[in-house]
């Protein structure tokens, strides 16, 4: 009979093909872009016009969307703070899978929770970058793209990062994008700034 808990009589298996291997197949390094932020900041548009640059580069990179993921990997999950960090502890140890893959992995998720987010740093702390899209709530809000923030007002959906659950913002992130003079930058912007970063520190090449 199944149970749950933590797994006994496991053995890890080393495979020939080691991570350095695949990178210079690649040539790229692995890594795990963790993009942050309030629902309506701009994570998932960051995300895609960011895999769109890699790609044009010639880069392989993967995005795993919060909402995505919850149609399948973490279907079963809710939005209680404990569903909470399950998930970003599934997010986490998949894109590990990917960076250890060669693959420059895009992590598009609100993951509220500072802990949650240190725990997927922890996993692989000198390949995490973590992107915090600091757009003030009253934009995001303003945006509502999915029609959440109204639900939320309303009393319709209890729980939502923002309203009525925290979001609590990183203390040392390795980039950091925000409006200037009121203007919010365009995708191709962050997205720029973003591939700025890996290529200054080596990631776009084995």
């Amino acid at each position: 009979m199944a149970t749950m808990g933590n797994s006994t009589n496991i053995f890890w298996h080393e495979c020939p093909v080691s991570k350095v291997d695949r990178q210079k197949l690649l040539n790229q390094q692995g890594c795990i872009v963790w993009i942050t932020g309030l629902s309506g900041s701009g994570k998932s548009t960051l995300a895609c016009s960011l895999g769109r640059q890699l790609h044009c580069r010639g880069k392989l990179s993967y995005v795993l969307d919060g909402d995505n993921l919850r149609h399948g990997l973490n279907k079963n999950l809710g939005f209680t703070p404990e569903d909470r960090t399950e998930n970003i502890r599934r997010v986490g140890e998949v894109a590990k899978l990917f960076a250890d893959a060669g693959l420059i992995c895009i992590a598009s998720l609100i993951s509220p929770y500072r802990k949650d987010r240190d725990s997927c740093r922890a996993l692989l702390p000198e390949k995490f970058i973590e992107v915090f899209l600091n757009m003030p709530l009253e934009l995001c809000e303003g945006r509502d793209p999915k029609g959440l923030y109204k639900l939320a007002r309303a009393g319709k959906i209890k729980g939502f990062t923002g309203i009525d659950d925290p979001y609590e913002t990183p203390l040392n992130c390795e980039i950091e994008i925000r409006q200037e003079d009121g203007n919010c930058p365009t995708p191709n912007e962050m997205a720029g700034q973003v591939v700025s970063y890996l290529e200054d520190k080596g990631y776009l090449e084995a």
